[in-house]
């Protein structure tokens, strides 16, 4: 648009400039106003006071007219205003109307007007002059008097207010008063794109713009203002007036409205992390109801396949299913700091979880959880051990029962038989010979009987699942044996002769004898061998001896080939003395050495090649364990020196502790592997290991824990980092709190006792006196533990100086959306809010419960508190 430089003189006779927002002291009843500024006020005032009237359902048509009997304009006093004038005289006479506007003149000069030759009678009278200055004193006390920019008059203000909001617009470069403003209109509505050379078309624009889009009435014409040489102020005045009210609104609403947003975007992030929390506490203590009652369960299996499979069950738990349980705990604790951190720095409420469903709960069923795991891995492998025995009595119960029935299958037939009647001497020699021999076998049988007893009544003390099986077959060998006992008697009677078959069995015996003997002695040199003591420092001599040890192994099958020969040769001895009745277990003359010890030593050799590799097994986890161990240690020191450190910036510290966690997840491996191990020596029921002070549990234990203390380092480290930035706290001032918090920590813990914070509280220049302590102790040690810890020491040191919104800020805002009343209405949060914001009102305000509220009011003052934890709601 056309810039226009020249300077206006705001001087219409009314006054000077200094005093023109002072009542003039008195009205010249002769001085006639110019034709040009009375129309302009004629046509201004009597659209201001339409705008207000039209509230109350009317409006005039002639200011100086419908004024007269003093009823609309008491009308109007009460529209802006907002309060009750005395009642109106009803009446139609002169006096009727002239009480009616003394009323009204009344209440203009009780708000401090001072109403000079301004009469009840000359607005009765229709007086224009009289009528427009008493319009204008209205509109100064009511529209223009508060209005101030940096302390000037109101005219000053309007016009200082108008040079500020059309300065970063090069097309606009005015100092009239009067054409400054309708600029404004335009630039204010995004359309001063729309300015041209026609300064009267740009005047009709900003006139109808104003009007469609401010709800402000046109007040005049672009004619009024084109055609006139110096158009009237007080029109004018009037007219941008509306402009400011309208525009200082808005701008008050949308800081009302910034503010609303924020804190409700803060509240919005906060309850999805308590959403969060709560699914995860849930899904972690359902899983924790369900495990527990399992390891809880002491019922043991009646066979060792079922209890092997406990025990792997077992092992999968510590394996796979407990250790992602401890992360997803240490990150449960880690999520609820964090949310408890923004919620203090917020200035919220702290968050208190469900019932049952607190940090303190979870720890709780965790201990309960690590209380029914303790011991049972111990019991599975005590039961293990116990039905090894009860198996291993039971084969052995069968291998000698066997044995037994074996060697007396077919007595009873033998003893039977009357061969001797038709055999000839030195055939009768034979079978008395051969029945010698027999009951000398009987005899030495007399032991394995008893042992098969004694086996039989330890199954039946030991509670032997077949154990009636077990019992009815005793039964049948103690019965044939007294069977046999009595067959022998009678026979030895009628049997004198056994020298033939001893013959046979010489030779044998002799042929036991030759092949015995080296078999024996590679026993016992295998014996030495296998018990044999090893030193190794080194997991490469351990692997050398287990490799060696591989190397014999292989030669056992052979080992066992020549074991059977032999025992073949007794057996065939055993099969004679059987069939003919000779003793079983004859002396051999030609050799000391029998088939019970030759059965000892192999029992020996094949006790101590799985004792051996036990041993090497058992070795080689030592070395592991002792290399493990010192690490573990050695890391959870150095994380502990991390955390102490005074120097260097939080973030360095950040840094080093996330090349810990790294180095601590790429050592895992080594752990399996020790794990590995250590089931390969349980395998082989090796349950102590001499060459190590460190067990599986405690390698277990100091993982987890490492695994743990680097979370939580790490968490406490980042809570810190918010926390500095969220206060505003200066890396120098942490080393400060730092330093002074080591300092105080005398034990090292992580934490100052309360003798020690007293302390350091003196050092800092508290004056303390009990009650005083009392209560800052109240602050940092609310579960009253006897310890601070460094978190709760910095929010101590910096609780005084945190900026942080309040409730009463957020009420204050909420009023200025809902235009000062003690409510506000759906459609006004809709219209001042973003739509997901808007939504999170509307869905948790309470219905406004106080008087005047229309249906479907909201209460924002309680909602407000309630983000404070000031509240029920």
């Amino acid at each position: 648009m056309t810039q226009i430089e020249t300077t206006v003189h705001y001087n219409n006779g009314f006054g000077d400039e200094e005093d023109y927002m002072i009542q003039e002291d008195e009205w010249d009843r002769d001085m006639l106003l110019d034709p040009a500024w009375e129309k302009q006020q004629r046509k201004t005032f009597t659209a201001w006071c339409n705008s207000h009237l039209r509230k109350a359902g009317t409006q005039i048509e002639n200011i100086e007219d419908d004024f007269r009997n003093g009823l609309k304009l008491m009308l109007l006093l009460e529209v802006i205003s907002g309060e009750r004038l005395p009642k109106p005289d009803r009446g139609k006479m002169r006096f009727h109307k002239i009480a009616n506007v003394n009323k009204a003149l009344d209440f203009i000069t009780s708000k401090g007007v001072k109403l000079v030759s301004i009469g009840a009678e000359e607005i009765v009278d229709g007086n224009i002059k009289m009528t427009l200055g008493m319009i204008w004193t209205i509109i100064l006390r009511f529209a223009i008097q508060d209005i101030s920019v940096e302390e000037t008059s109101a005219k000053e203000g309007l016009l200082l207010w108008c040079q500020r909001k059309t300065a970063p617009y090069r097309n606009v470069n005015v100092q009239n008063f009067h054409v400054r403003y309708l600029c404004l209109v335009l630039l204010f509505i995004g359309q001063s794109n729309l300015f041209t050379d026609d300064p009267m078309g740009n005047l009709n624009l900003a006139f109808e713009i104003a009007e469609k889009h401010l709800d402000i009435p046109k007040m005049l014409d672009a004619e009024d203002i084109i055609n006139t040489p110096k158009p009237d102020e007080r029109a004018i005045m009037t007219y941008v007036s509306c402009f400011y009210h309208a525009f200082a609104g808005a701008e008050q609403a949308e800081t009302a409205a910034n503010r609303i947003c924020k804190v409700l975007g803060v509240n919005q992030e906060n309850e999805k992390l308590m959403e969060e929390y709560e699914r995860l506490a849930s899904e972690l203590l359902e899983w924790i109801r369900r495990t527990t009652p399992w390891l809880e369960n002491r019922t043991a299996e009646k066979n060792m396949v079922e209890m092997q499979r406990k025990l792997e069950d077992f092992r999968d738990y510590r394996r796979m299913h407990k250790p992602p349980k401890v992360q997803e705990k240490c990150q449960l604790e880690i999520s609820f700091n964090t949310l408890q951190t923004k919620l203090r720095i917020s200035n919220r409420p702290a968050f208190m979880p469900s019932e049952g469903k607190m940090v303190s709960d979870i720890a709780s069923a965790w201990q309960g959880l690590e209380g029914a795991e303790k011991g049972y891995e111990e019991w599975l492998l005590t039961e293990i051990r116990r039905l090894e025995r009860l198996d291993h009595l039971a084969e052995k119960f069968r291998q000698k029962a066997s044995t037994h029935e074996t060697w007396a299958n077919g007595k009873e037939l033998i003893l039977s038989q009357k061969d001797y009647e038709t055999a000839t001497l030195t055939e009768v020699r034979a079978l008395l010979r051969k029945h010698e021999s027999f009951e000398s076998d009987l005899a030495a049988h007399q032991d394995r009987v008893e042992q098969i007893a004694a086996i039989a009544q330890e199954l039946n003390e030991l509670d032997y699942y077949d154990v009636a099986a077990v019992n009815q077959r005793c039964q049948r060998i103690c019965d044939l044996w007294d069977q046999l006992g009595t067959l022998t008697q009678k026979r030895r009677e009628a049997l004198e002769r056994t020298e033939k078959l001893l013959e046979t069995i010489d030779q044998l015996f002799l042929e036991f004898a030759k092949r015995s003997a080296p078999f024996n002695n590679w026993m016992e040199g295998a014996m030495e061998d296998l018990q044999d003591m090893f030193i190794v420092h080194t997991i490469d001599e351990v692997q050398s001896l287990i490799s060696s040890h591989e190397q014999f192994k292989a030669t056992l099958p052979e080992a066992d080939g020549e074991r059977q020969a032999i025992l073949g040769i007794h057996m065939e001895v055993q099969k004679i003395s059987q069939s003919y009745g000779i003793k079983a277990n004859l002396i051999n003359p030609y050799s000391t050495i029998t088939t019970e010890e030759l059965l000892a030593k192999w029992d020996r050799v094949k006790k101590l090649v799985p004792q051996r590799e036990g041993s090497l097994q058992e070795e080689l986890f030592a070395v592991q364990a002792n290399l493990i161990g010192p690490w573990i240690q050695t890391r959870m020191e150095e994380i502990g020196h991390c955390s102490l450190e005074v120097g260097g910036t939080l973030e360095d510290q950040m840094t080093q502790l996330k090349q810990f966690e790294h180095v601590i997840v790429t050592y895992k491996p080594n752990i399996d592997k020790l794990e590995g191990d250590h089931q390969l020596i349980q395998e082989s029921l090796v349950f102590d290991n001499k060459h190590t002070n460190y067990t599986m549990e405690h390698i277990r234990v100091g993982w987890e824990l490492l695994l743990t203390t680097i979370a939580r380092t790490i968490n406490e480290i980042e809570t810190q980092i918010l926390t500095r930035d969220a206060k505003g706290i200066s890396q120098e001032q942490m080393h400060e709190f730092r330093s002074s918090f080591n300092h105080f920590d005398r034990k090292k813990h992580g934490a100052m006792d309360t003798d020690d914070f007293r302390a350091c509280l003196i050092s800092m220049g508290y004056d303390l006196g009990e009650v005083e302590f009392a209560r800052i102790m109240m602050l940092v040690d609310p579960s009253a533990t006897g310890m601070v810890s460094f978190q709760s020491f910095i929010d101590f040191m910096t609780r005084e100086t945190t900026d942080t919104d309040t409730a009463d800020q957020v009420v204050a805002s909420f009023r200025i959306l809902a235009a000062n009343k003690p409510y506000i209405l759906v459609e006004e949060l809709r219209r001042e809010l973003p739509p997901d914001q808007a939504e999170y009102c509307i869905l948790r305000m309470a219905p406004y419960s106080g008087p005047g509220g229309p249906v479907g009011a909201l209460d924002y003052t309680a909602f407000s508190t309630a983000l404070y934890g000031e509240s029920d709601l």
